[in-house]
């Protein structure tokens, strides 16, 4: 179904559809970071979380969701929400596949703060194996470490659990 031009559903969708510029696989609403989008007085306000406080590509997403607004004909406004935090708990089971068909491991779920203390059990996006191991704590973006797979021998990301 396409939504009506000008509706909040079209305001979503344009908003939706923006890729988030690390990890261009996914989307900002697959990653969780896109939280809402409503009309107010006729403009289009997109509420976005970045994935944590220090993110290079929050200003960049945040331009990029405001043009895909302006694109689709609306005004728009976007709001920066803190509070809660983003968790990779927020990223969509589509996310999560498109990260996988991708070559990047996704997050556990429900890790919470135990990510914090141990590392988690790390599946091979390519081959399946749970025999994998940590190469270093820092992938190709802070919000990923790279790991490499003792099965398959291949190297690949993992978006680590926040």
């Amino acid at each position: 179904m396409i939504a009506e031009a000008g509706t909040k559903e079209a305001a979503w969708d344009a908003a939706a559809a923006v890729p988030d510029p690390e990890v261009p696989c996914v989307t900002v609403a697959e990653l969780g970071i896109l939280r809402k989008v409503q009309l107010v007085n006729g403009i289009a306000v997109a509420q976005v979380t970045p994935t944590y406080s220090g993110c290079p590509a929050t200003l960049a997403i945040e331009l990029a969701i405001e043009t895909a607004l302006r694109d689709a004909g609306f005004e728009a406004r976007i709001e920066r929400v803190l509070s809660p935090a983003w968790t990779t708990d927020w990223i969509t089971e589509v996310g999560r596949d498109k990260l996988r068909a991708f070559g990047i491991a996704p997050p556990q779920t429900g890790m919470g703060k135990a990510a914090l203390f141990g590392c988690p059990e790390v599946v091979c996006p390519r081959c399946g194996s749970d025999n994998t191991q940590r190469i270093s704590e820092f992938g190709s973006t802070a919000c990923k470490a790279h790991y490499q797979c003792k099965a398959c021998a291949e190297p690949f990301d993992y978006f680590k659990c926040i």
